[in-house]
């Protein structure tokens, strides 16, 4: 027996120790000892992922008064201090040594100092409680394409989460080929304090910080997702790194199949800022969903293939409803397994949300405690029934759109990337780049989204947000889109790159699209990717013909689809697309290590752009003339 783990021995059950000591993995031992020593638990469990072990957990989150059981089966409510509801950005860092190189974008701190302090902070942190160790695989069991993860945890809850968004990989630590080759998260809620349900109570000593170097991360004294189930988002800055590393791609996509004439489905991978139109897209009816959100991508027999990391979806409830979301509104009203977390426990213990399409409750318990309409704060700023980020935690395989292939150990193989933003005034709806290096700089690295008043209080500010990837980039953009543009040359076929907006406006600030038309691009896509009908070519990449258009909103939606509808969509934008050129130039200009490529991608496509300028004497020419 190995000495680590025999020091841990006094902390385990008979059952818990067994399942350990099976694994054989001195590596492990040595991690999982060293944490105990630092974080002192009253005990550690161990996970192996079998039915009891995932029943236990859930009864747990329960007993622990993480969750509180709702009144559909299933059901449970998690509630977070109200300082503690989205990621904290302003301690959420990086650690690296001083000499690594980066760029103003990422968030570091020096390595040996942060890891000095987060060990502080930890420090006895689980003196009281129960440590959680659980073992996932990020992606589908026996893939080559997943990666094993381990979970440290003292929340019930989080390990609940991570049970229904995430496969189980105790037995892939089984057979694991590299005894150090997996990611690392350790977590603590920290200190609790009562209410309806338990809740972090030390925020100002809530830290997340990301260990670049041994893949490891530490999150303390928070219970919010995005902070705490390591899997997630926190996994997605560390894969990023080591996909560059190792020569595939972690990109911040969902991933849908797209069905097509005689059966035919065409698998699509799609990149989407916050508000942009991510899960709406995703949830299209008639289509089927892999992933909503994270996924790896690989080159295998020269083709490009992607899993999703994740079984499960933690989404934003607001807004969800049962006239535009209809299969998330019906599961998330059916005896299903679901957490929901921050929105309205009603008075007969079902919950509401906001813009959910229901009468408002008249009254009802919330993060904030009591509520009722127009109950405000102490500064006098109205409290919603639900928060903004209130959140559902669910599996996919209750869905009905559900692809067949979300647990295929091979993945899809990836026809098309969509790179979607919001943006009223330059781009069209739906276009096709020229090629991959094309449509990588100009789709993805150029990605912007305009701000709503809802989110910001100012409208019309563009974010520039490369790939819709900023937030998680554990390296420098530069080496990131350098990366991107060598995956697609080290491959024999390359998925074709397409740029969607659906928030185009006339000069009125009318929207130029329905919420429903997104179905037809992504039916002209579709048909696109497997060369189906053609394209009319602008100086920025290739869009559709209208008589192509016309017979699909017929057969997608069964509307008409006028001459004038189509001629204001795709209008092509003179002075609107300069200044996107000079704008991005500006700001790559900036970046360090930027591929000189980007600049000569972009000089290219403003030449293009002047001479069609001079061609048709005109600042905006229509698509029936192009």
């Amino acid at each position: 027996m190995s000495n680590s783990l025999e020091q841990l021995k006094p902390k385990l059950d008979e059952k818990s120790f067994k399942k350990l000591e099976r694994l054989n993995n001195d590596f492990l031992f040595d991690f999982i000892l060293n944490i105990t020593q630092m974080c002192n638990p009253d005990n550690i469990y161990v996970s192996d992922g079998s039915e009891d072990d995932i029943n236990y957990i859930r009864s747990m989150a329960i007993e622990k008064c993480e969750e509180r059981k709702l009144k559909i089966e299933g059901h449970t409510i998690h509630f977070e201090n109200k300082l503690d509801q989205a990621r904290d950005l302003e301690n959420t860092r990086f650690l690296v040594p001083d000499d690594e190189e980066w760029d103003e974008y990422l968030v570091k701190k020096e390595r040996t100092a942060g890891l000095t302090e987060i060990k502080e902070i930890m420090k006895n942190i689980m003196v009281g409680k129960t440590m959680i160790v659980a073992f996932y695989i990020l992606g589908p069991q026996n893939s080559d394409l997943s990666m094993p993860a381990l979970q440290i945890t003292d929340s019930f809850y989080v390990a609940h989460s991570e049970n229904l968004l995430y496969r189980q990989g105790y037995n892939d630590f089984l057979n694991i080929k590299e005894k150090s080759r997996f990611f690392k998260f350790v977590h603590s809620a920290g200190e609790l304090e009562d209410g309806y349900t338990k809740v972090s109570k030390n925020i100002n000593l809530r830290r997340v910080y990301i260990d670049l170097i041994d893949y490891t991360t530490y999150s303390a004294n928070t219970q919010y997702g995005g902070n705490t189930i390591g899997l997630k988002k926190i996994a997605m800055r560390l894969a990023i790194r080591l996909a560059v590393k190792e020569g595939w791609l972690c990109e911040h996509m969902f991933l849908m199949g797209v069905k097509g004439p005689k059966n035919r489905k065409t698998y699509i991978a799609s990149a989407y800022p916050s508000a942009c139109g991510k899960t709406s897209t995703a949830m299209v009816t008639g289509e089927t969903i892999v992933g909503d959100d994270i996924i790896y991508m690989k080159i295998k027999d020269g083709n490009v293939y992607a899993i999703n990391v994740e079984k499960g979806m933690f989404g934003i409830i607001d807004g969800v409803n049962a006239k535009d979301d209809p299969m998330i509104y019906n599961a998330l009203r059916s005896p299903n397994e679901i957490i929901f977390s921050n929105v309205l426990v009603t008075e007969d213990n079902n919950v509401y949300w906001n813009d959910s399409g229901e009468p408002v409750p008249s009254k009802g318990i919330n993060y904030a405690g009591e509520w009722y309409p127009g109950k405000t704060d102490a500064k006098g700023n109205k409290i919603d029934a639900s928060h903004k980020n209130a959140r559902f935690t669910l599996s996919l395989d209750i869905l009905q759109n559900v692809d067949e292939n979300l647990h295929n150990p091979a993945g899809v193989e990836v026809g098309g990337i969509i790179y979607g933003g919001r943006d009223s005034d330059t781009t069209v709806p739906v276009e096709q780049a020229f090629d991959w290096v094309h449509g990588i700089i100009t789709k993805g690295a150029a990605l912007e989204s305009e701000t709503t008043a809802a989110t910001l209080g100012k409208t019309g500010v563009r974010k520039f947000n490369p790939m819709s990837n900023l937030e998680f980039l554990s390296i420098p953009i530069g080496r990131y889109i350098e990366a991107n543009l060598k995956f697609g040359e080290r491959a024999k076929k390359v998925p074709l790159i397409f740029g969607v907006n659906y928030f185009i406006k006339d000069k009125e600030g009318n929207f130029l699209n329905d919420k429903v038309d997104k179905a037809v691009w992504l039916k002209w896509i579709e048909l696109r990717i497997n060369n189906e009908i053609k394209a009319i070519k602008t100086p920025t990449g290739y869009i559709p013909y209208y008589e192509d258009l016309l017979k699909l909103f017929k057969e997608v939606l069964k509307k008409d689809y006028s001459p004038d509808a189509y001629e204001k969509q795709f209008t092509f934008r003179i002075p609107e697309q300069l200044s996107k050129i000079d704008r991005i130039v500006e700001i790559y200009k900036k970046i360090p290590y930027t591929p000189e490529i980007l600049f000569k991608v972009f000089e290219e496509q403003k030449k293009r752009i002047l001479e069609t300028q001079s061609k048709y004497a005109t600042n905006y020419i229509s698509p029936f003339e192009l």
